[in-house]
This record gives C-alpha cells, sequence and structure tokens, in this order.
C-alpha cells in the first residue's frame, strides 16, 4: 500500500462525497495538511522501524470509511489543530526545558477547543503523559501548557470586552458540562461499522505493539505508550458519549493509525498477510456503504 495509491483512492472518495458540488475544498485543505503533518510526526519519531508511510495511509484508509466526517469544516479544523499539537507535544521528549514547543502545542489545543470544547478534559490526561510517557513535565513546561491554553481565549476576551457581550464565551464553556451528560442518540450504520472497524484493528495493533514492543527503542516504546493511553481513551468516550461521535472519532483515528500502522507493517506471517489483505477489502466497502448512505 503505497501513499500515492491511497492518496488517489482518498481524492475519489472525497469526490464522490461532494467536494465540487457541496465546496469542500476548505475542508480538504485542513486534511490534506493534516495529512502532511501526520507524515511529519512519523518521520520526527522513526515509529516503524522500516521506511514507510504506512502512519499516513492508514489514517487516510480509516478517514475513507468515516467519509461523512468530511463536510464538516469546524470538525477538519479541529483535526488539523489536534495533529499540530501532538506533533509539537511529541518533539518535546525528555525536554522539559522545552517550554516554546510546549506553549504552541497547548496553543493548538487551545485552538481545538474552540470547535470542540470537551477538548479540554482531555488536558489533565496530556500531563499526565508528560509526566510519565514524554518525561517532559516540569514547573517552567507547565506553566508554558497553561499559558498556551489561556492565549487564544484571552485574545477572544479582548473583542468580547469591545463588544460588551460575555454571551458567546459563557455558552461555549457551558457547553463543557452539559456535553458530557449522556444522551440517547442513534448512530448510523457507517458510524457503527467505521467504529467497529477502527476499534477491532485497534485491539490488534495494540496486542502487536504489546507483544513486540522489544524490538523498538525505548523512546519508540514510550511515544507507543502515548498513543496507547490514547487511543482508549477516545474510543471509550466514543462508545459512552455517541453524541459527541464525530470530534471524537477523529481523534481517535489520529491516535490509532499508528498502532495500527505499525502491526500492518511490521508483521509478515501468513496469518497477518490475510488479516492485511481482509483489512483492505473491508475498508473500501465500508468506504462505499459510508458514501453511499451519505448521499
Amino acid at each position: 500500500m503505497t501513499l500515492p495509491v491511497v492518496a488517489a483512492f482518498t481524492i475519489v472518495v472525497w469526490l464522490f462525497s461532494g467536494l465540487a458540488t457541496r465546496h469542500l475544498w476548505p475542508q480538504l485543505a485542513c486534511f490534506a495538511a493534516s495529512v502532511y503533518l501526520l507524515i511529519e510526526l512519523s518521520n520526527q519519531n522513526a515509529l516503524l522501524r522500516v521506511r514507510s508511510r504506512m502512519v499516513s495511509c492508514t489514517f487516510m484508509s480509516l478517514s475513507c470509511t468515516a467519509s461523512f466526517l468530511f463536510p464538516s469544516i469546524s470538525g477538519n479544523t479541529f483535526l488539523l489543530c489536534m495533529v499540530a499539537a501532538l506533533l509539537l507535544l511529541l518533539s518535546t521528549y525528555q525536554d522539559s526545558q522545552a517550554v516554546g514547543r510546549t506553549f504552541y502545542a497547548f496553543v493548538f489545543v487551545s485552538l481545538a477547543s474552540v470547535a470542540f470544547v470537551q477538548v479540554l478534559l482531555f488536558v489533565p490526561v496530556l500531563w499526565i503523559l508528560m509526566a510519565t510517557y514524554l518525561q517532559s513535565l516540569g514547573f517552567r513546561s507547565w506553566m508554558a501548557s497553561v499559558l498556551g491554553l489561556l492565549t487564544p481565549y484571552w485574545f477572544a476576551m479582548l473583542w468580547l470586552i469591545y463588544l460588551h457581550d460575555f454571551t458567546p464565551l459563557a455558552d461555549h464553556f457551558a457547553l463543557l458540562a452539559s456535553g458530557l451528560q449522556p444522551q440517547s442518540v442513534a448512530l448510523t450504520l457507517p458510524q457503527i461499522t467505521s467504529y467497529v472497524f477502527t476499534l477491532v484493528l485497534t485491539v490488534a495493533g495494540l496486542v502487536h505493539v504489546w507483544h513486540r514492543s522489544y524490538e523498538d527503542k525505548i523512546r519508540t516504546r514510550q511515544l507507543y505508550g502515548f498513543f496507547s493511553l490514547m487511543s482508549v481513551l477516545s474510543l471509550l468516550l466514543v462508545a459512552l458519549l455517541p453524541h459527541l461521535f464525530d470530534p471524537l472519532m477523529r481523534l481517535a483515528l489520529v491516535c490509532v493509525s499508528p498502532l495500527i500502522a505499525h502491526f500492518l507493517t511490521l508483521t509478515s506471517t501468513r496469518w497477518t498477510n490475510m488479516a492485511f489483505i481482509a483489512a483492505i477489502i473491508a475498508t473500501v466497502a465500508l468506504t462505499y456503504l459510508s458514501v453511499t448512505q451519505a448521499s
């Protein structure tokens, strides 16, 4: 599975999802930028022991099975901000003095919260992961993260002061609590199939990373531990809060892609080769279901 082939397949899916007819060009631009940042994230952190673009290919393939996510401009903006945040955050590995990169990472998290305020609930989790897996949390980096979170809202506050109207900000943060209240939402068939398919592949990826982690460098193991916990948490929240399916599923797709790519790239037994072929067939079938149901 090469990057040009998967990219061409993804563009075709975007076209059938209404790229031209629904004018989804800004959404595609955000998606393409997210893919590029994922390529940089994989390269800079050597997530795979071989030269491969499988992380970005996996992300694009999984995204095609959830093509119903494509039309949302706020969702794709959220996606781009979170990928940028993760790229910067992982670059602080074992560097508690990297206050600049930490600051900008949490600026992107804060910008993502403009589109999906509940992402702020992941901030304590990110601090814990910085302290454990990234080993980059010190007092200065923690202060930088707090300032990064406050910066976008500080600028928004200046504008609201000028307007003498704080209602938009109050309503925005009111969603933080109300969004966590369980709601009865009937998911569509493409949503369910995309989630189950992603979950199955994620379990396979988690088992493979856990079983063969001794072959990776310590730094790589730590980063996969980071992605593993983020994947489990995001997929669990998708199941518990189905009314927040769209943003949580976007975050899950980013976090599970390295795990699944690790499994698909670094195994070559008879059964895993069969699983790889089955995954390709399932991806095409679920993409067709997602596109036809959306149209």
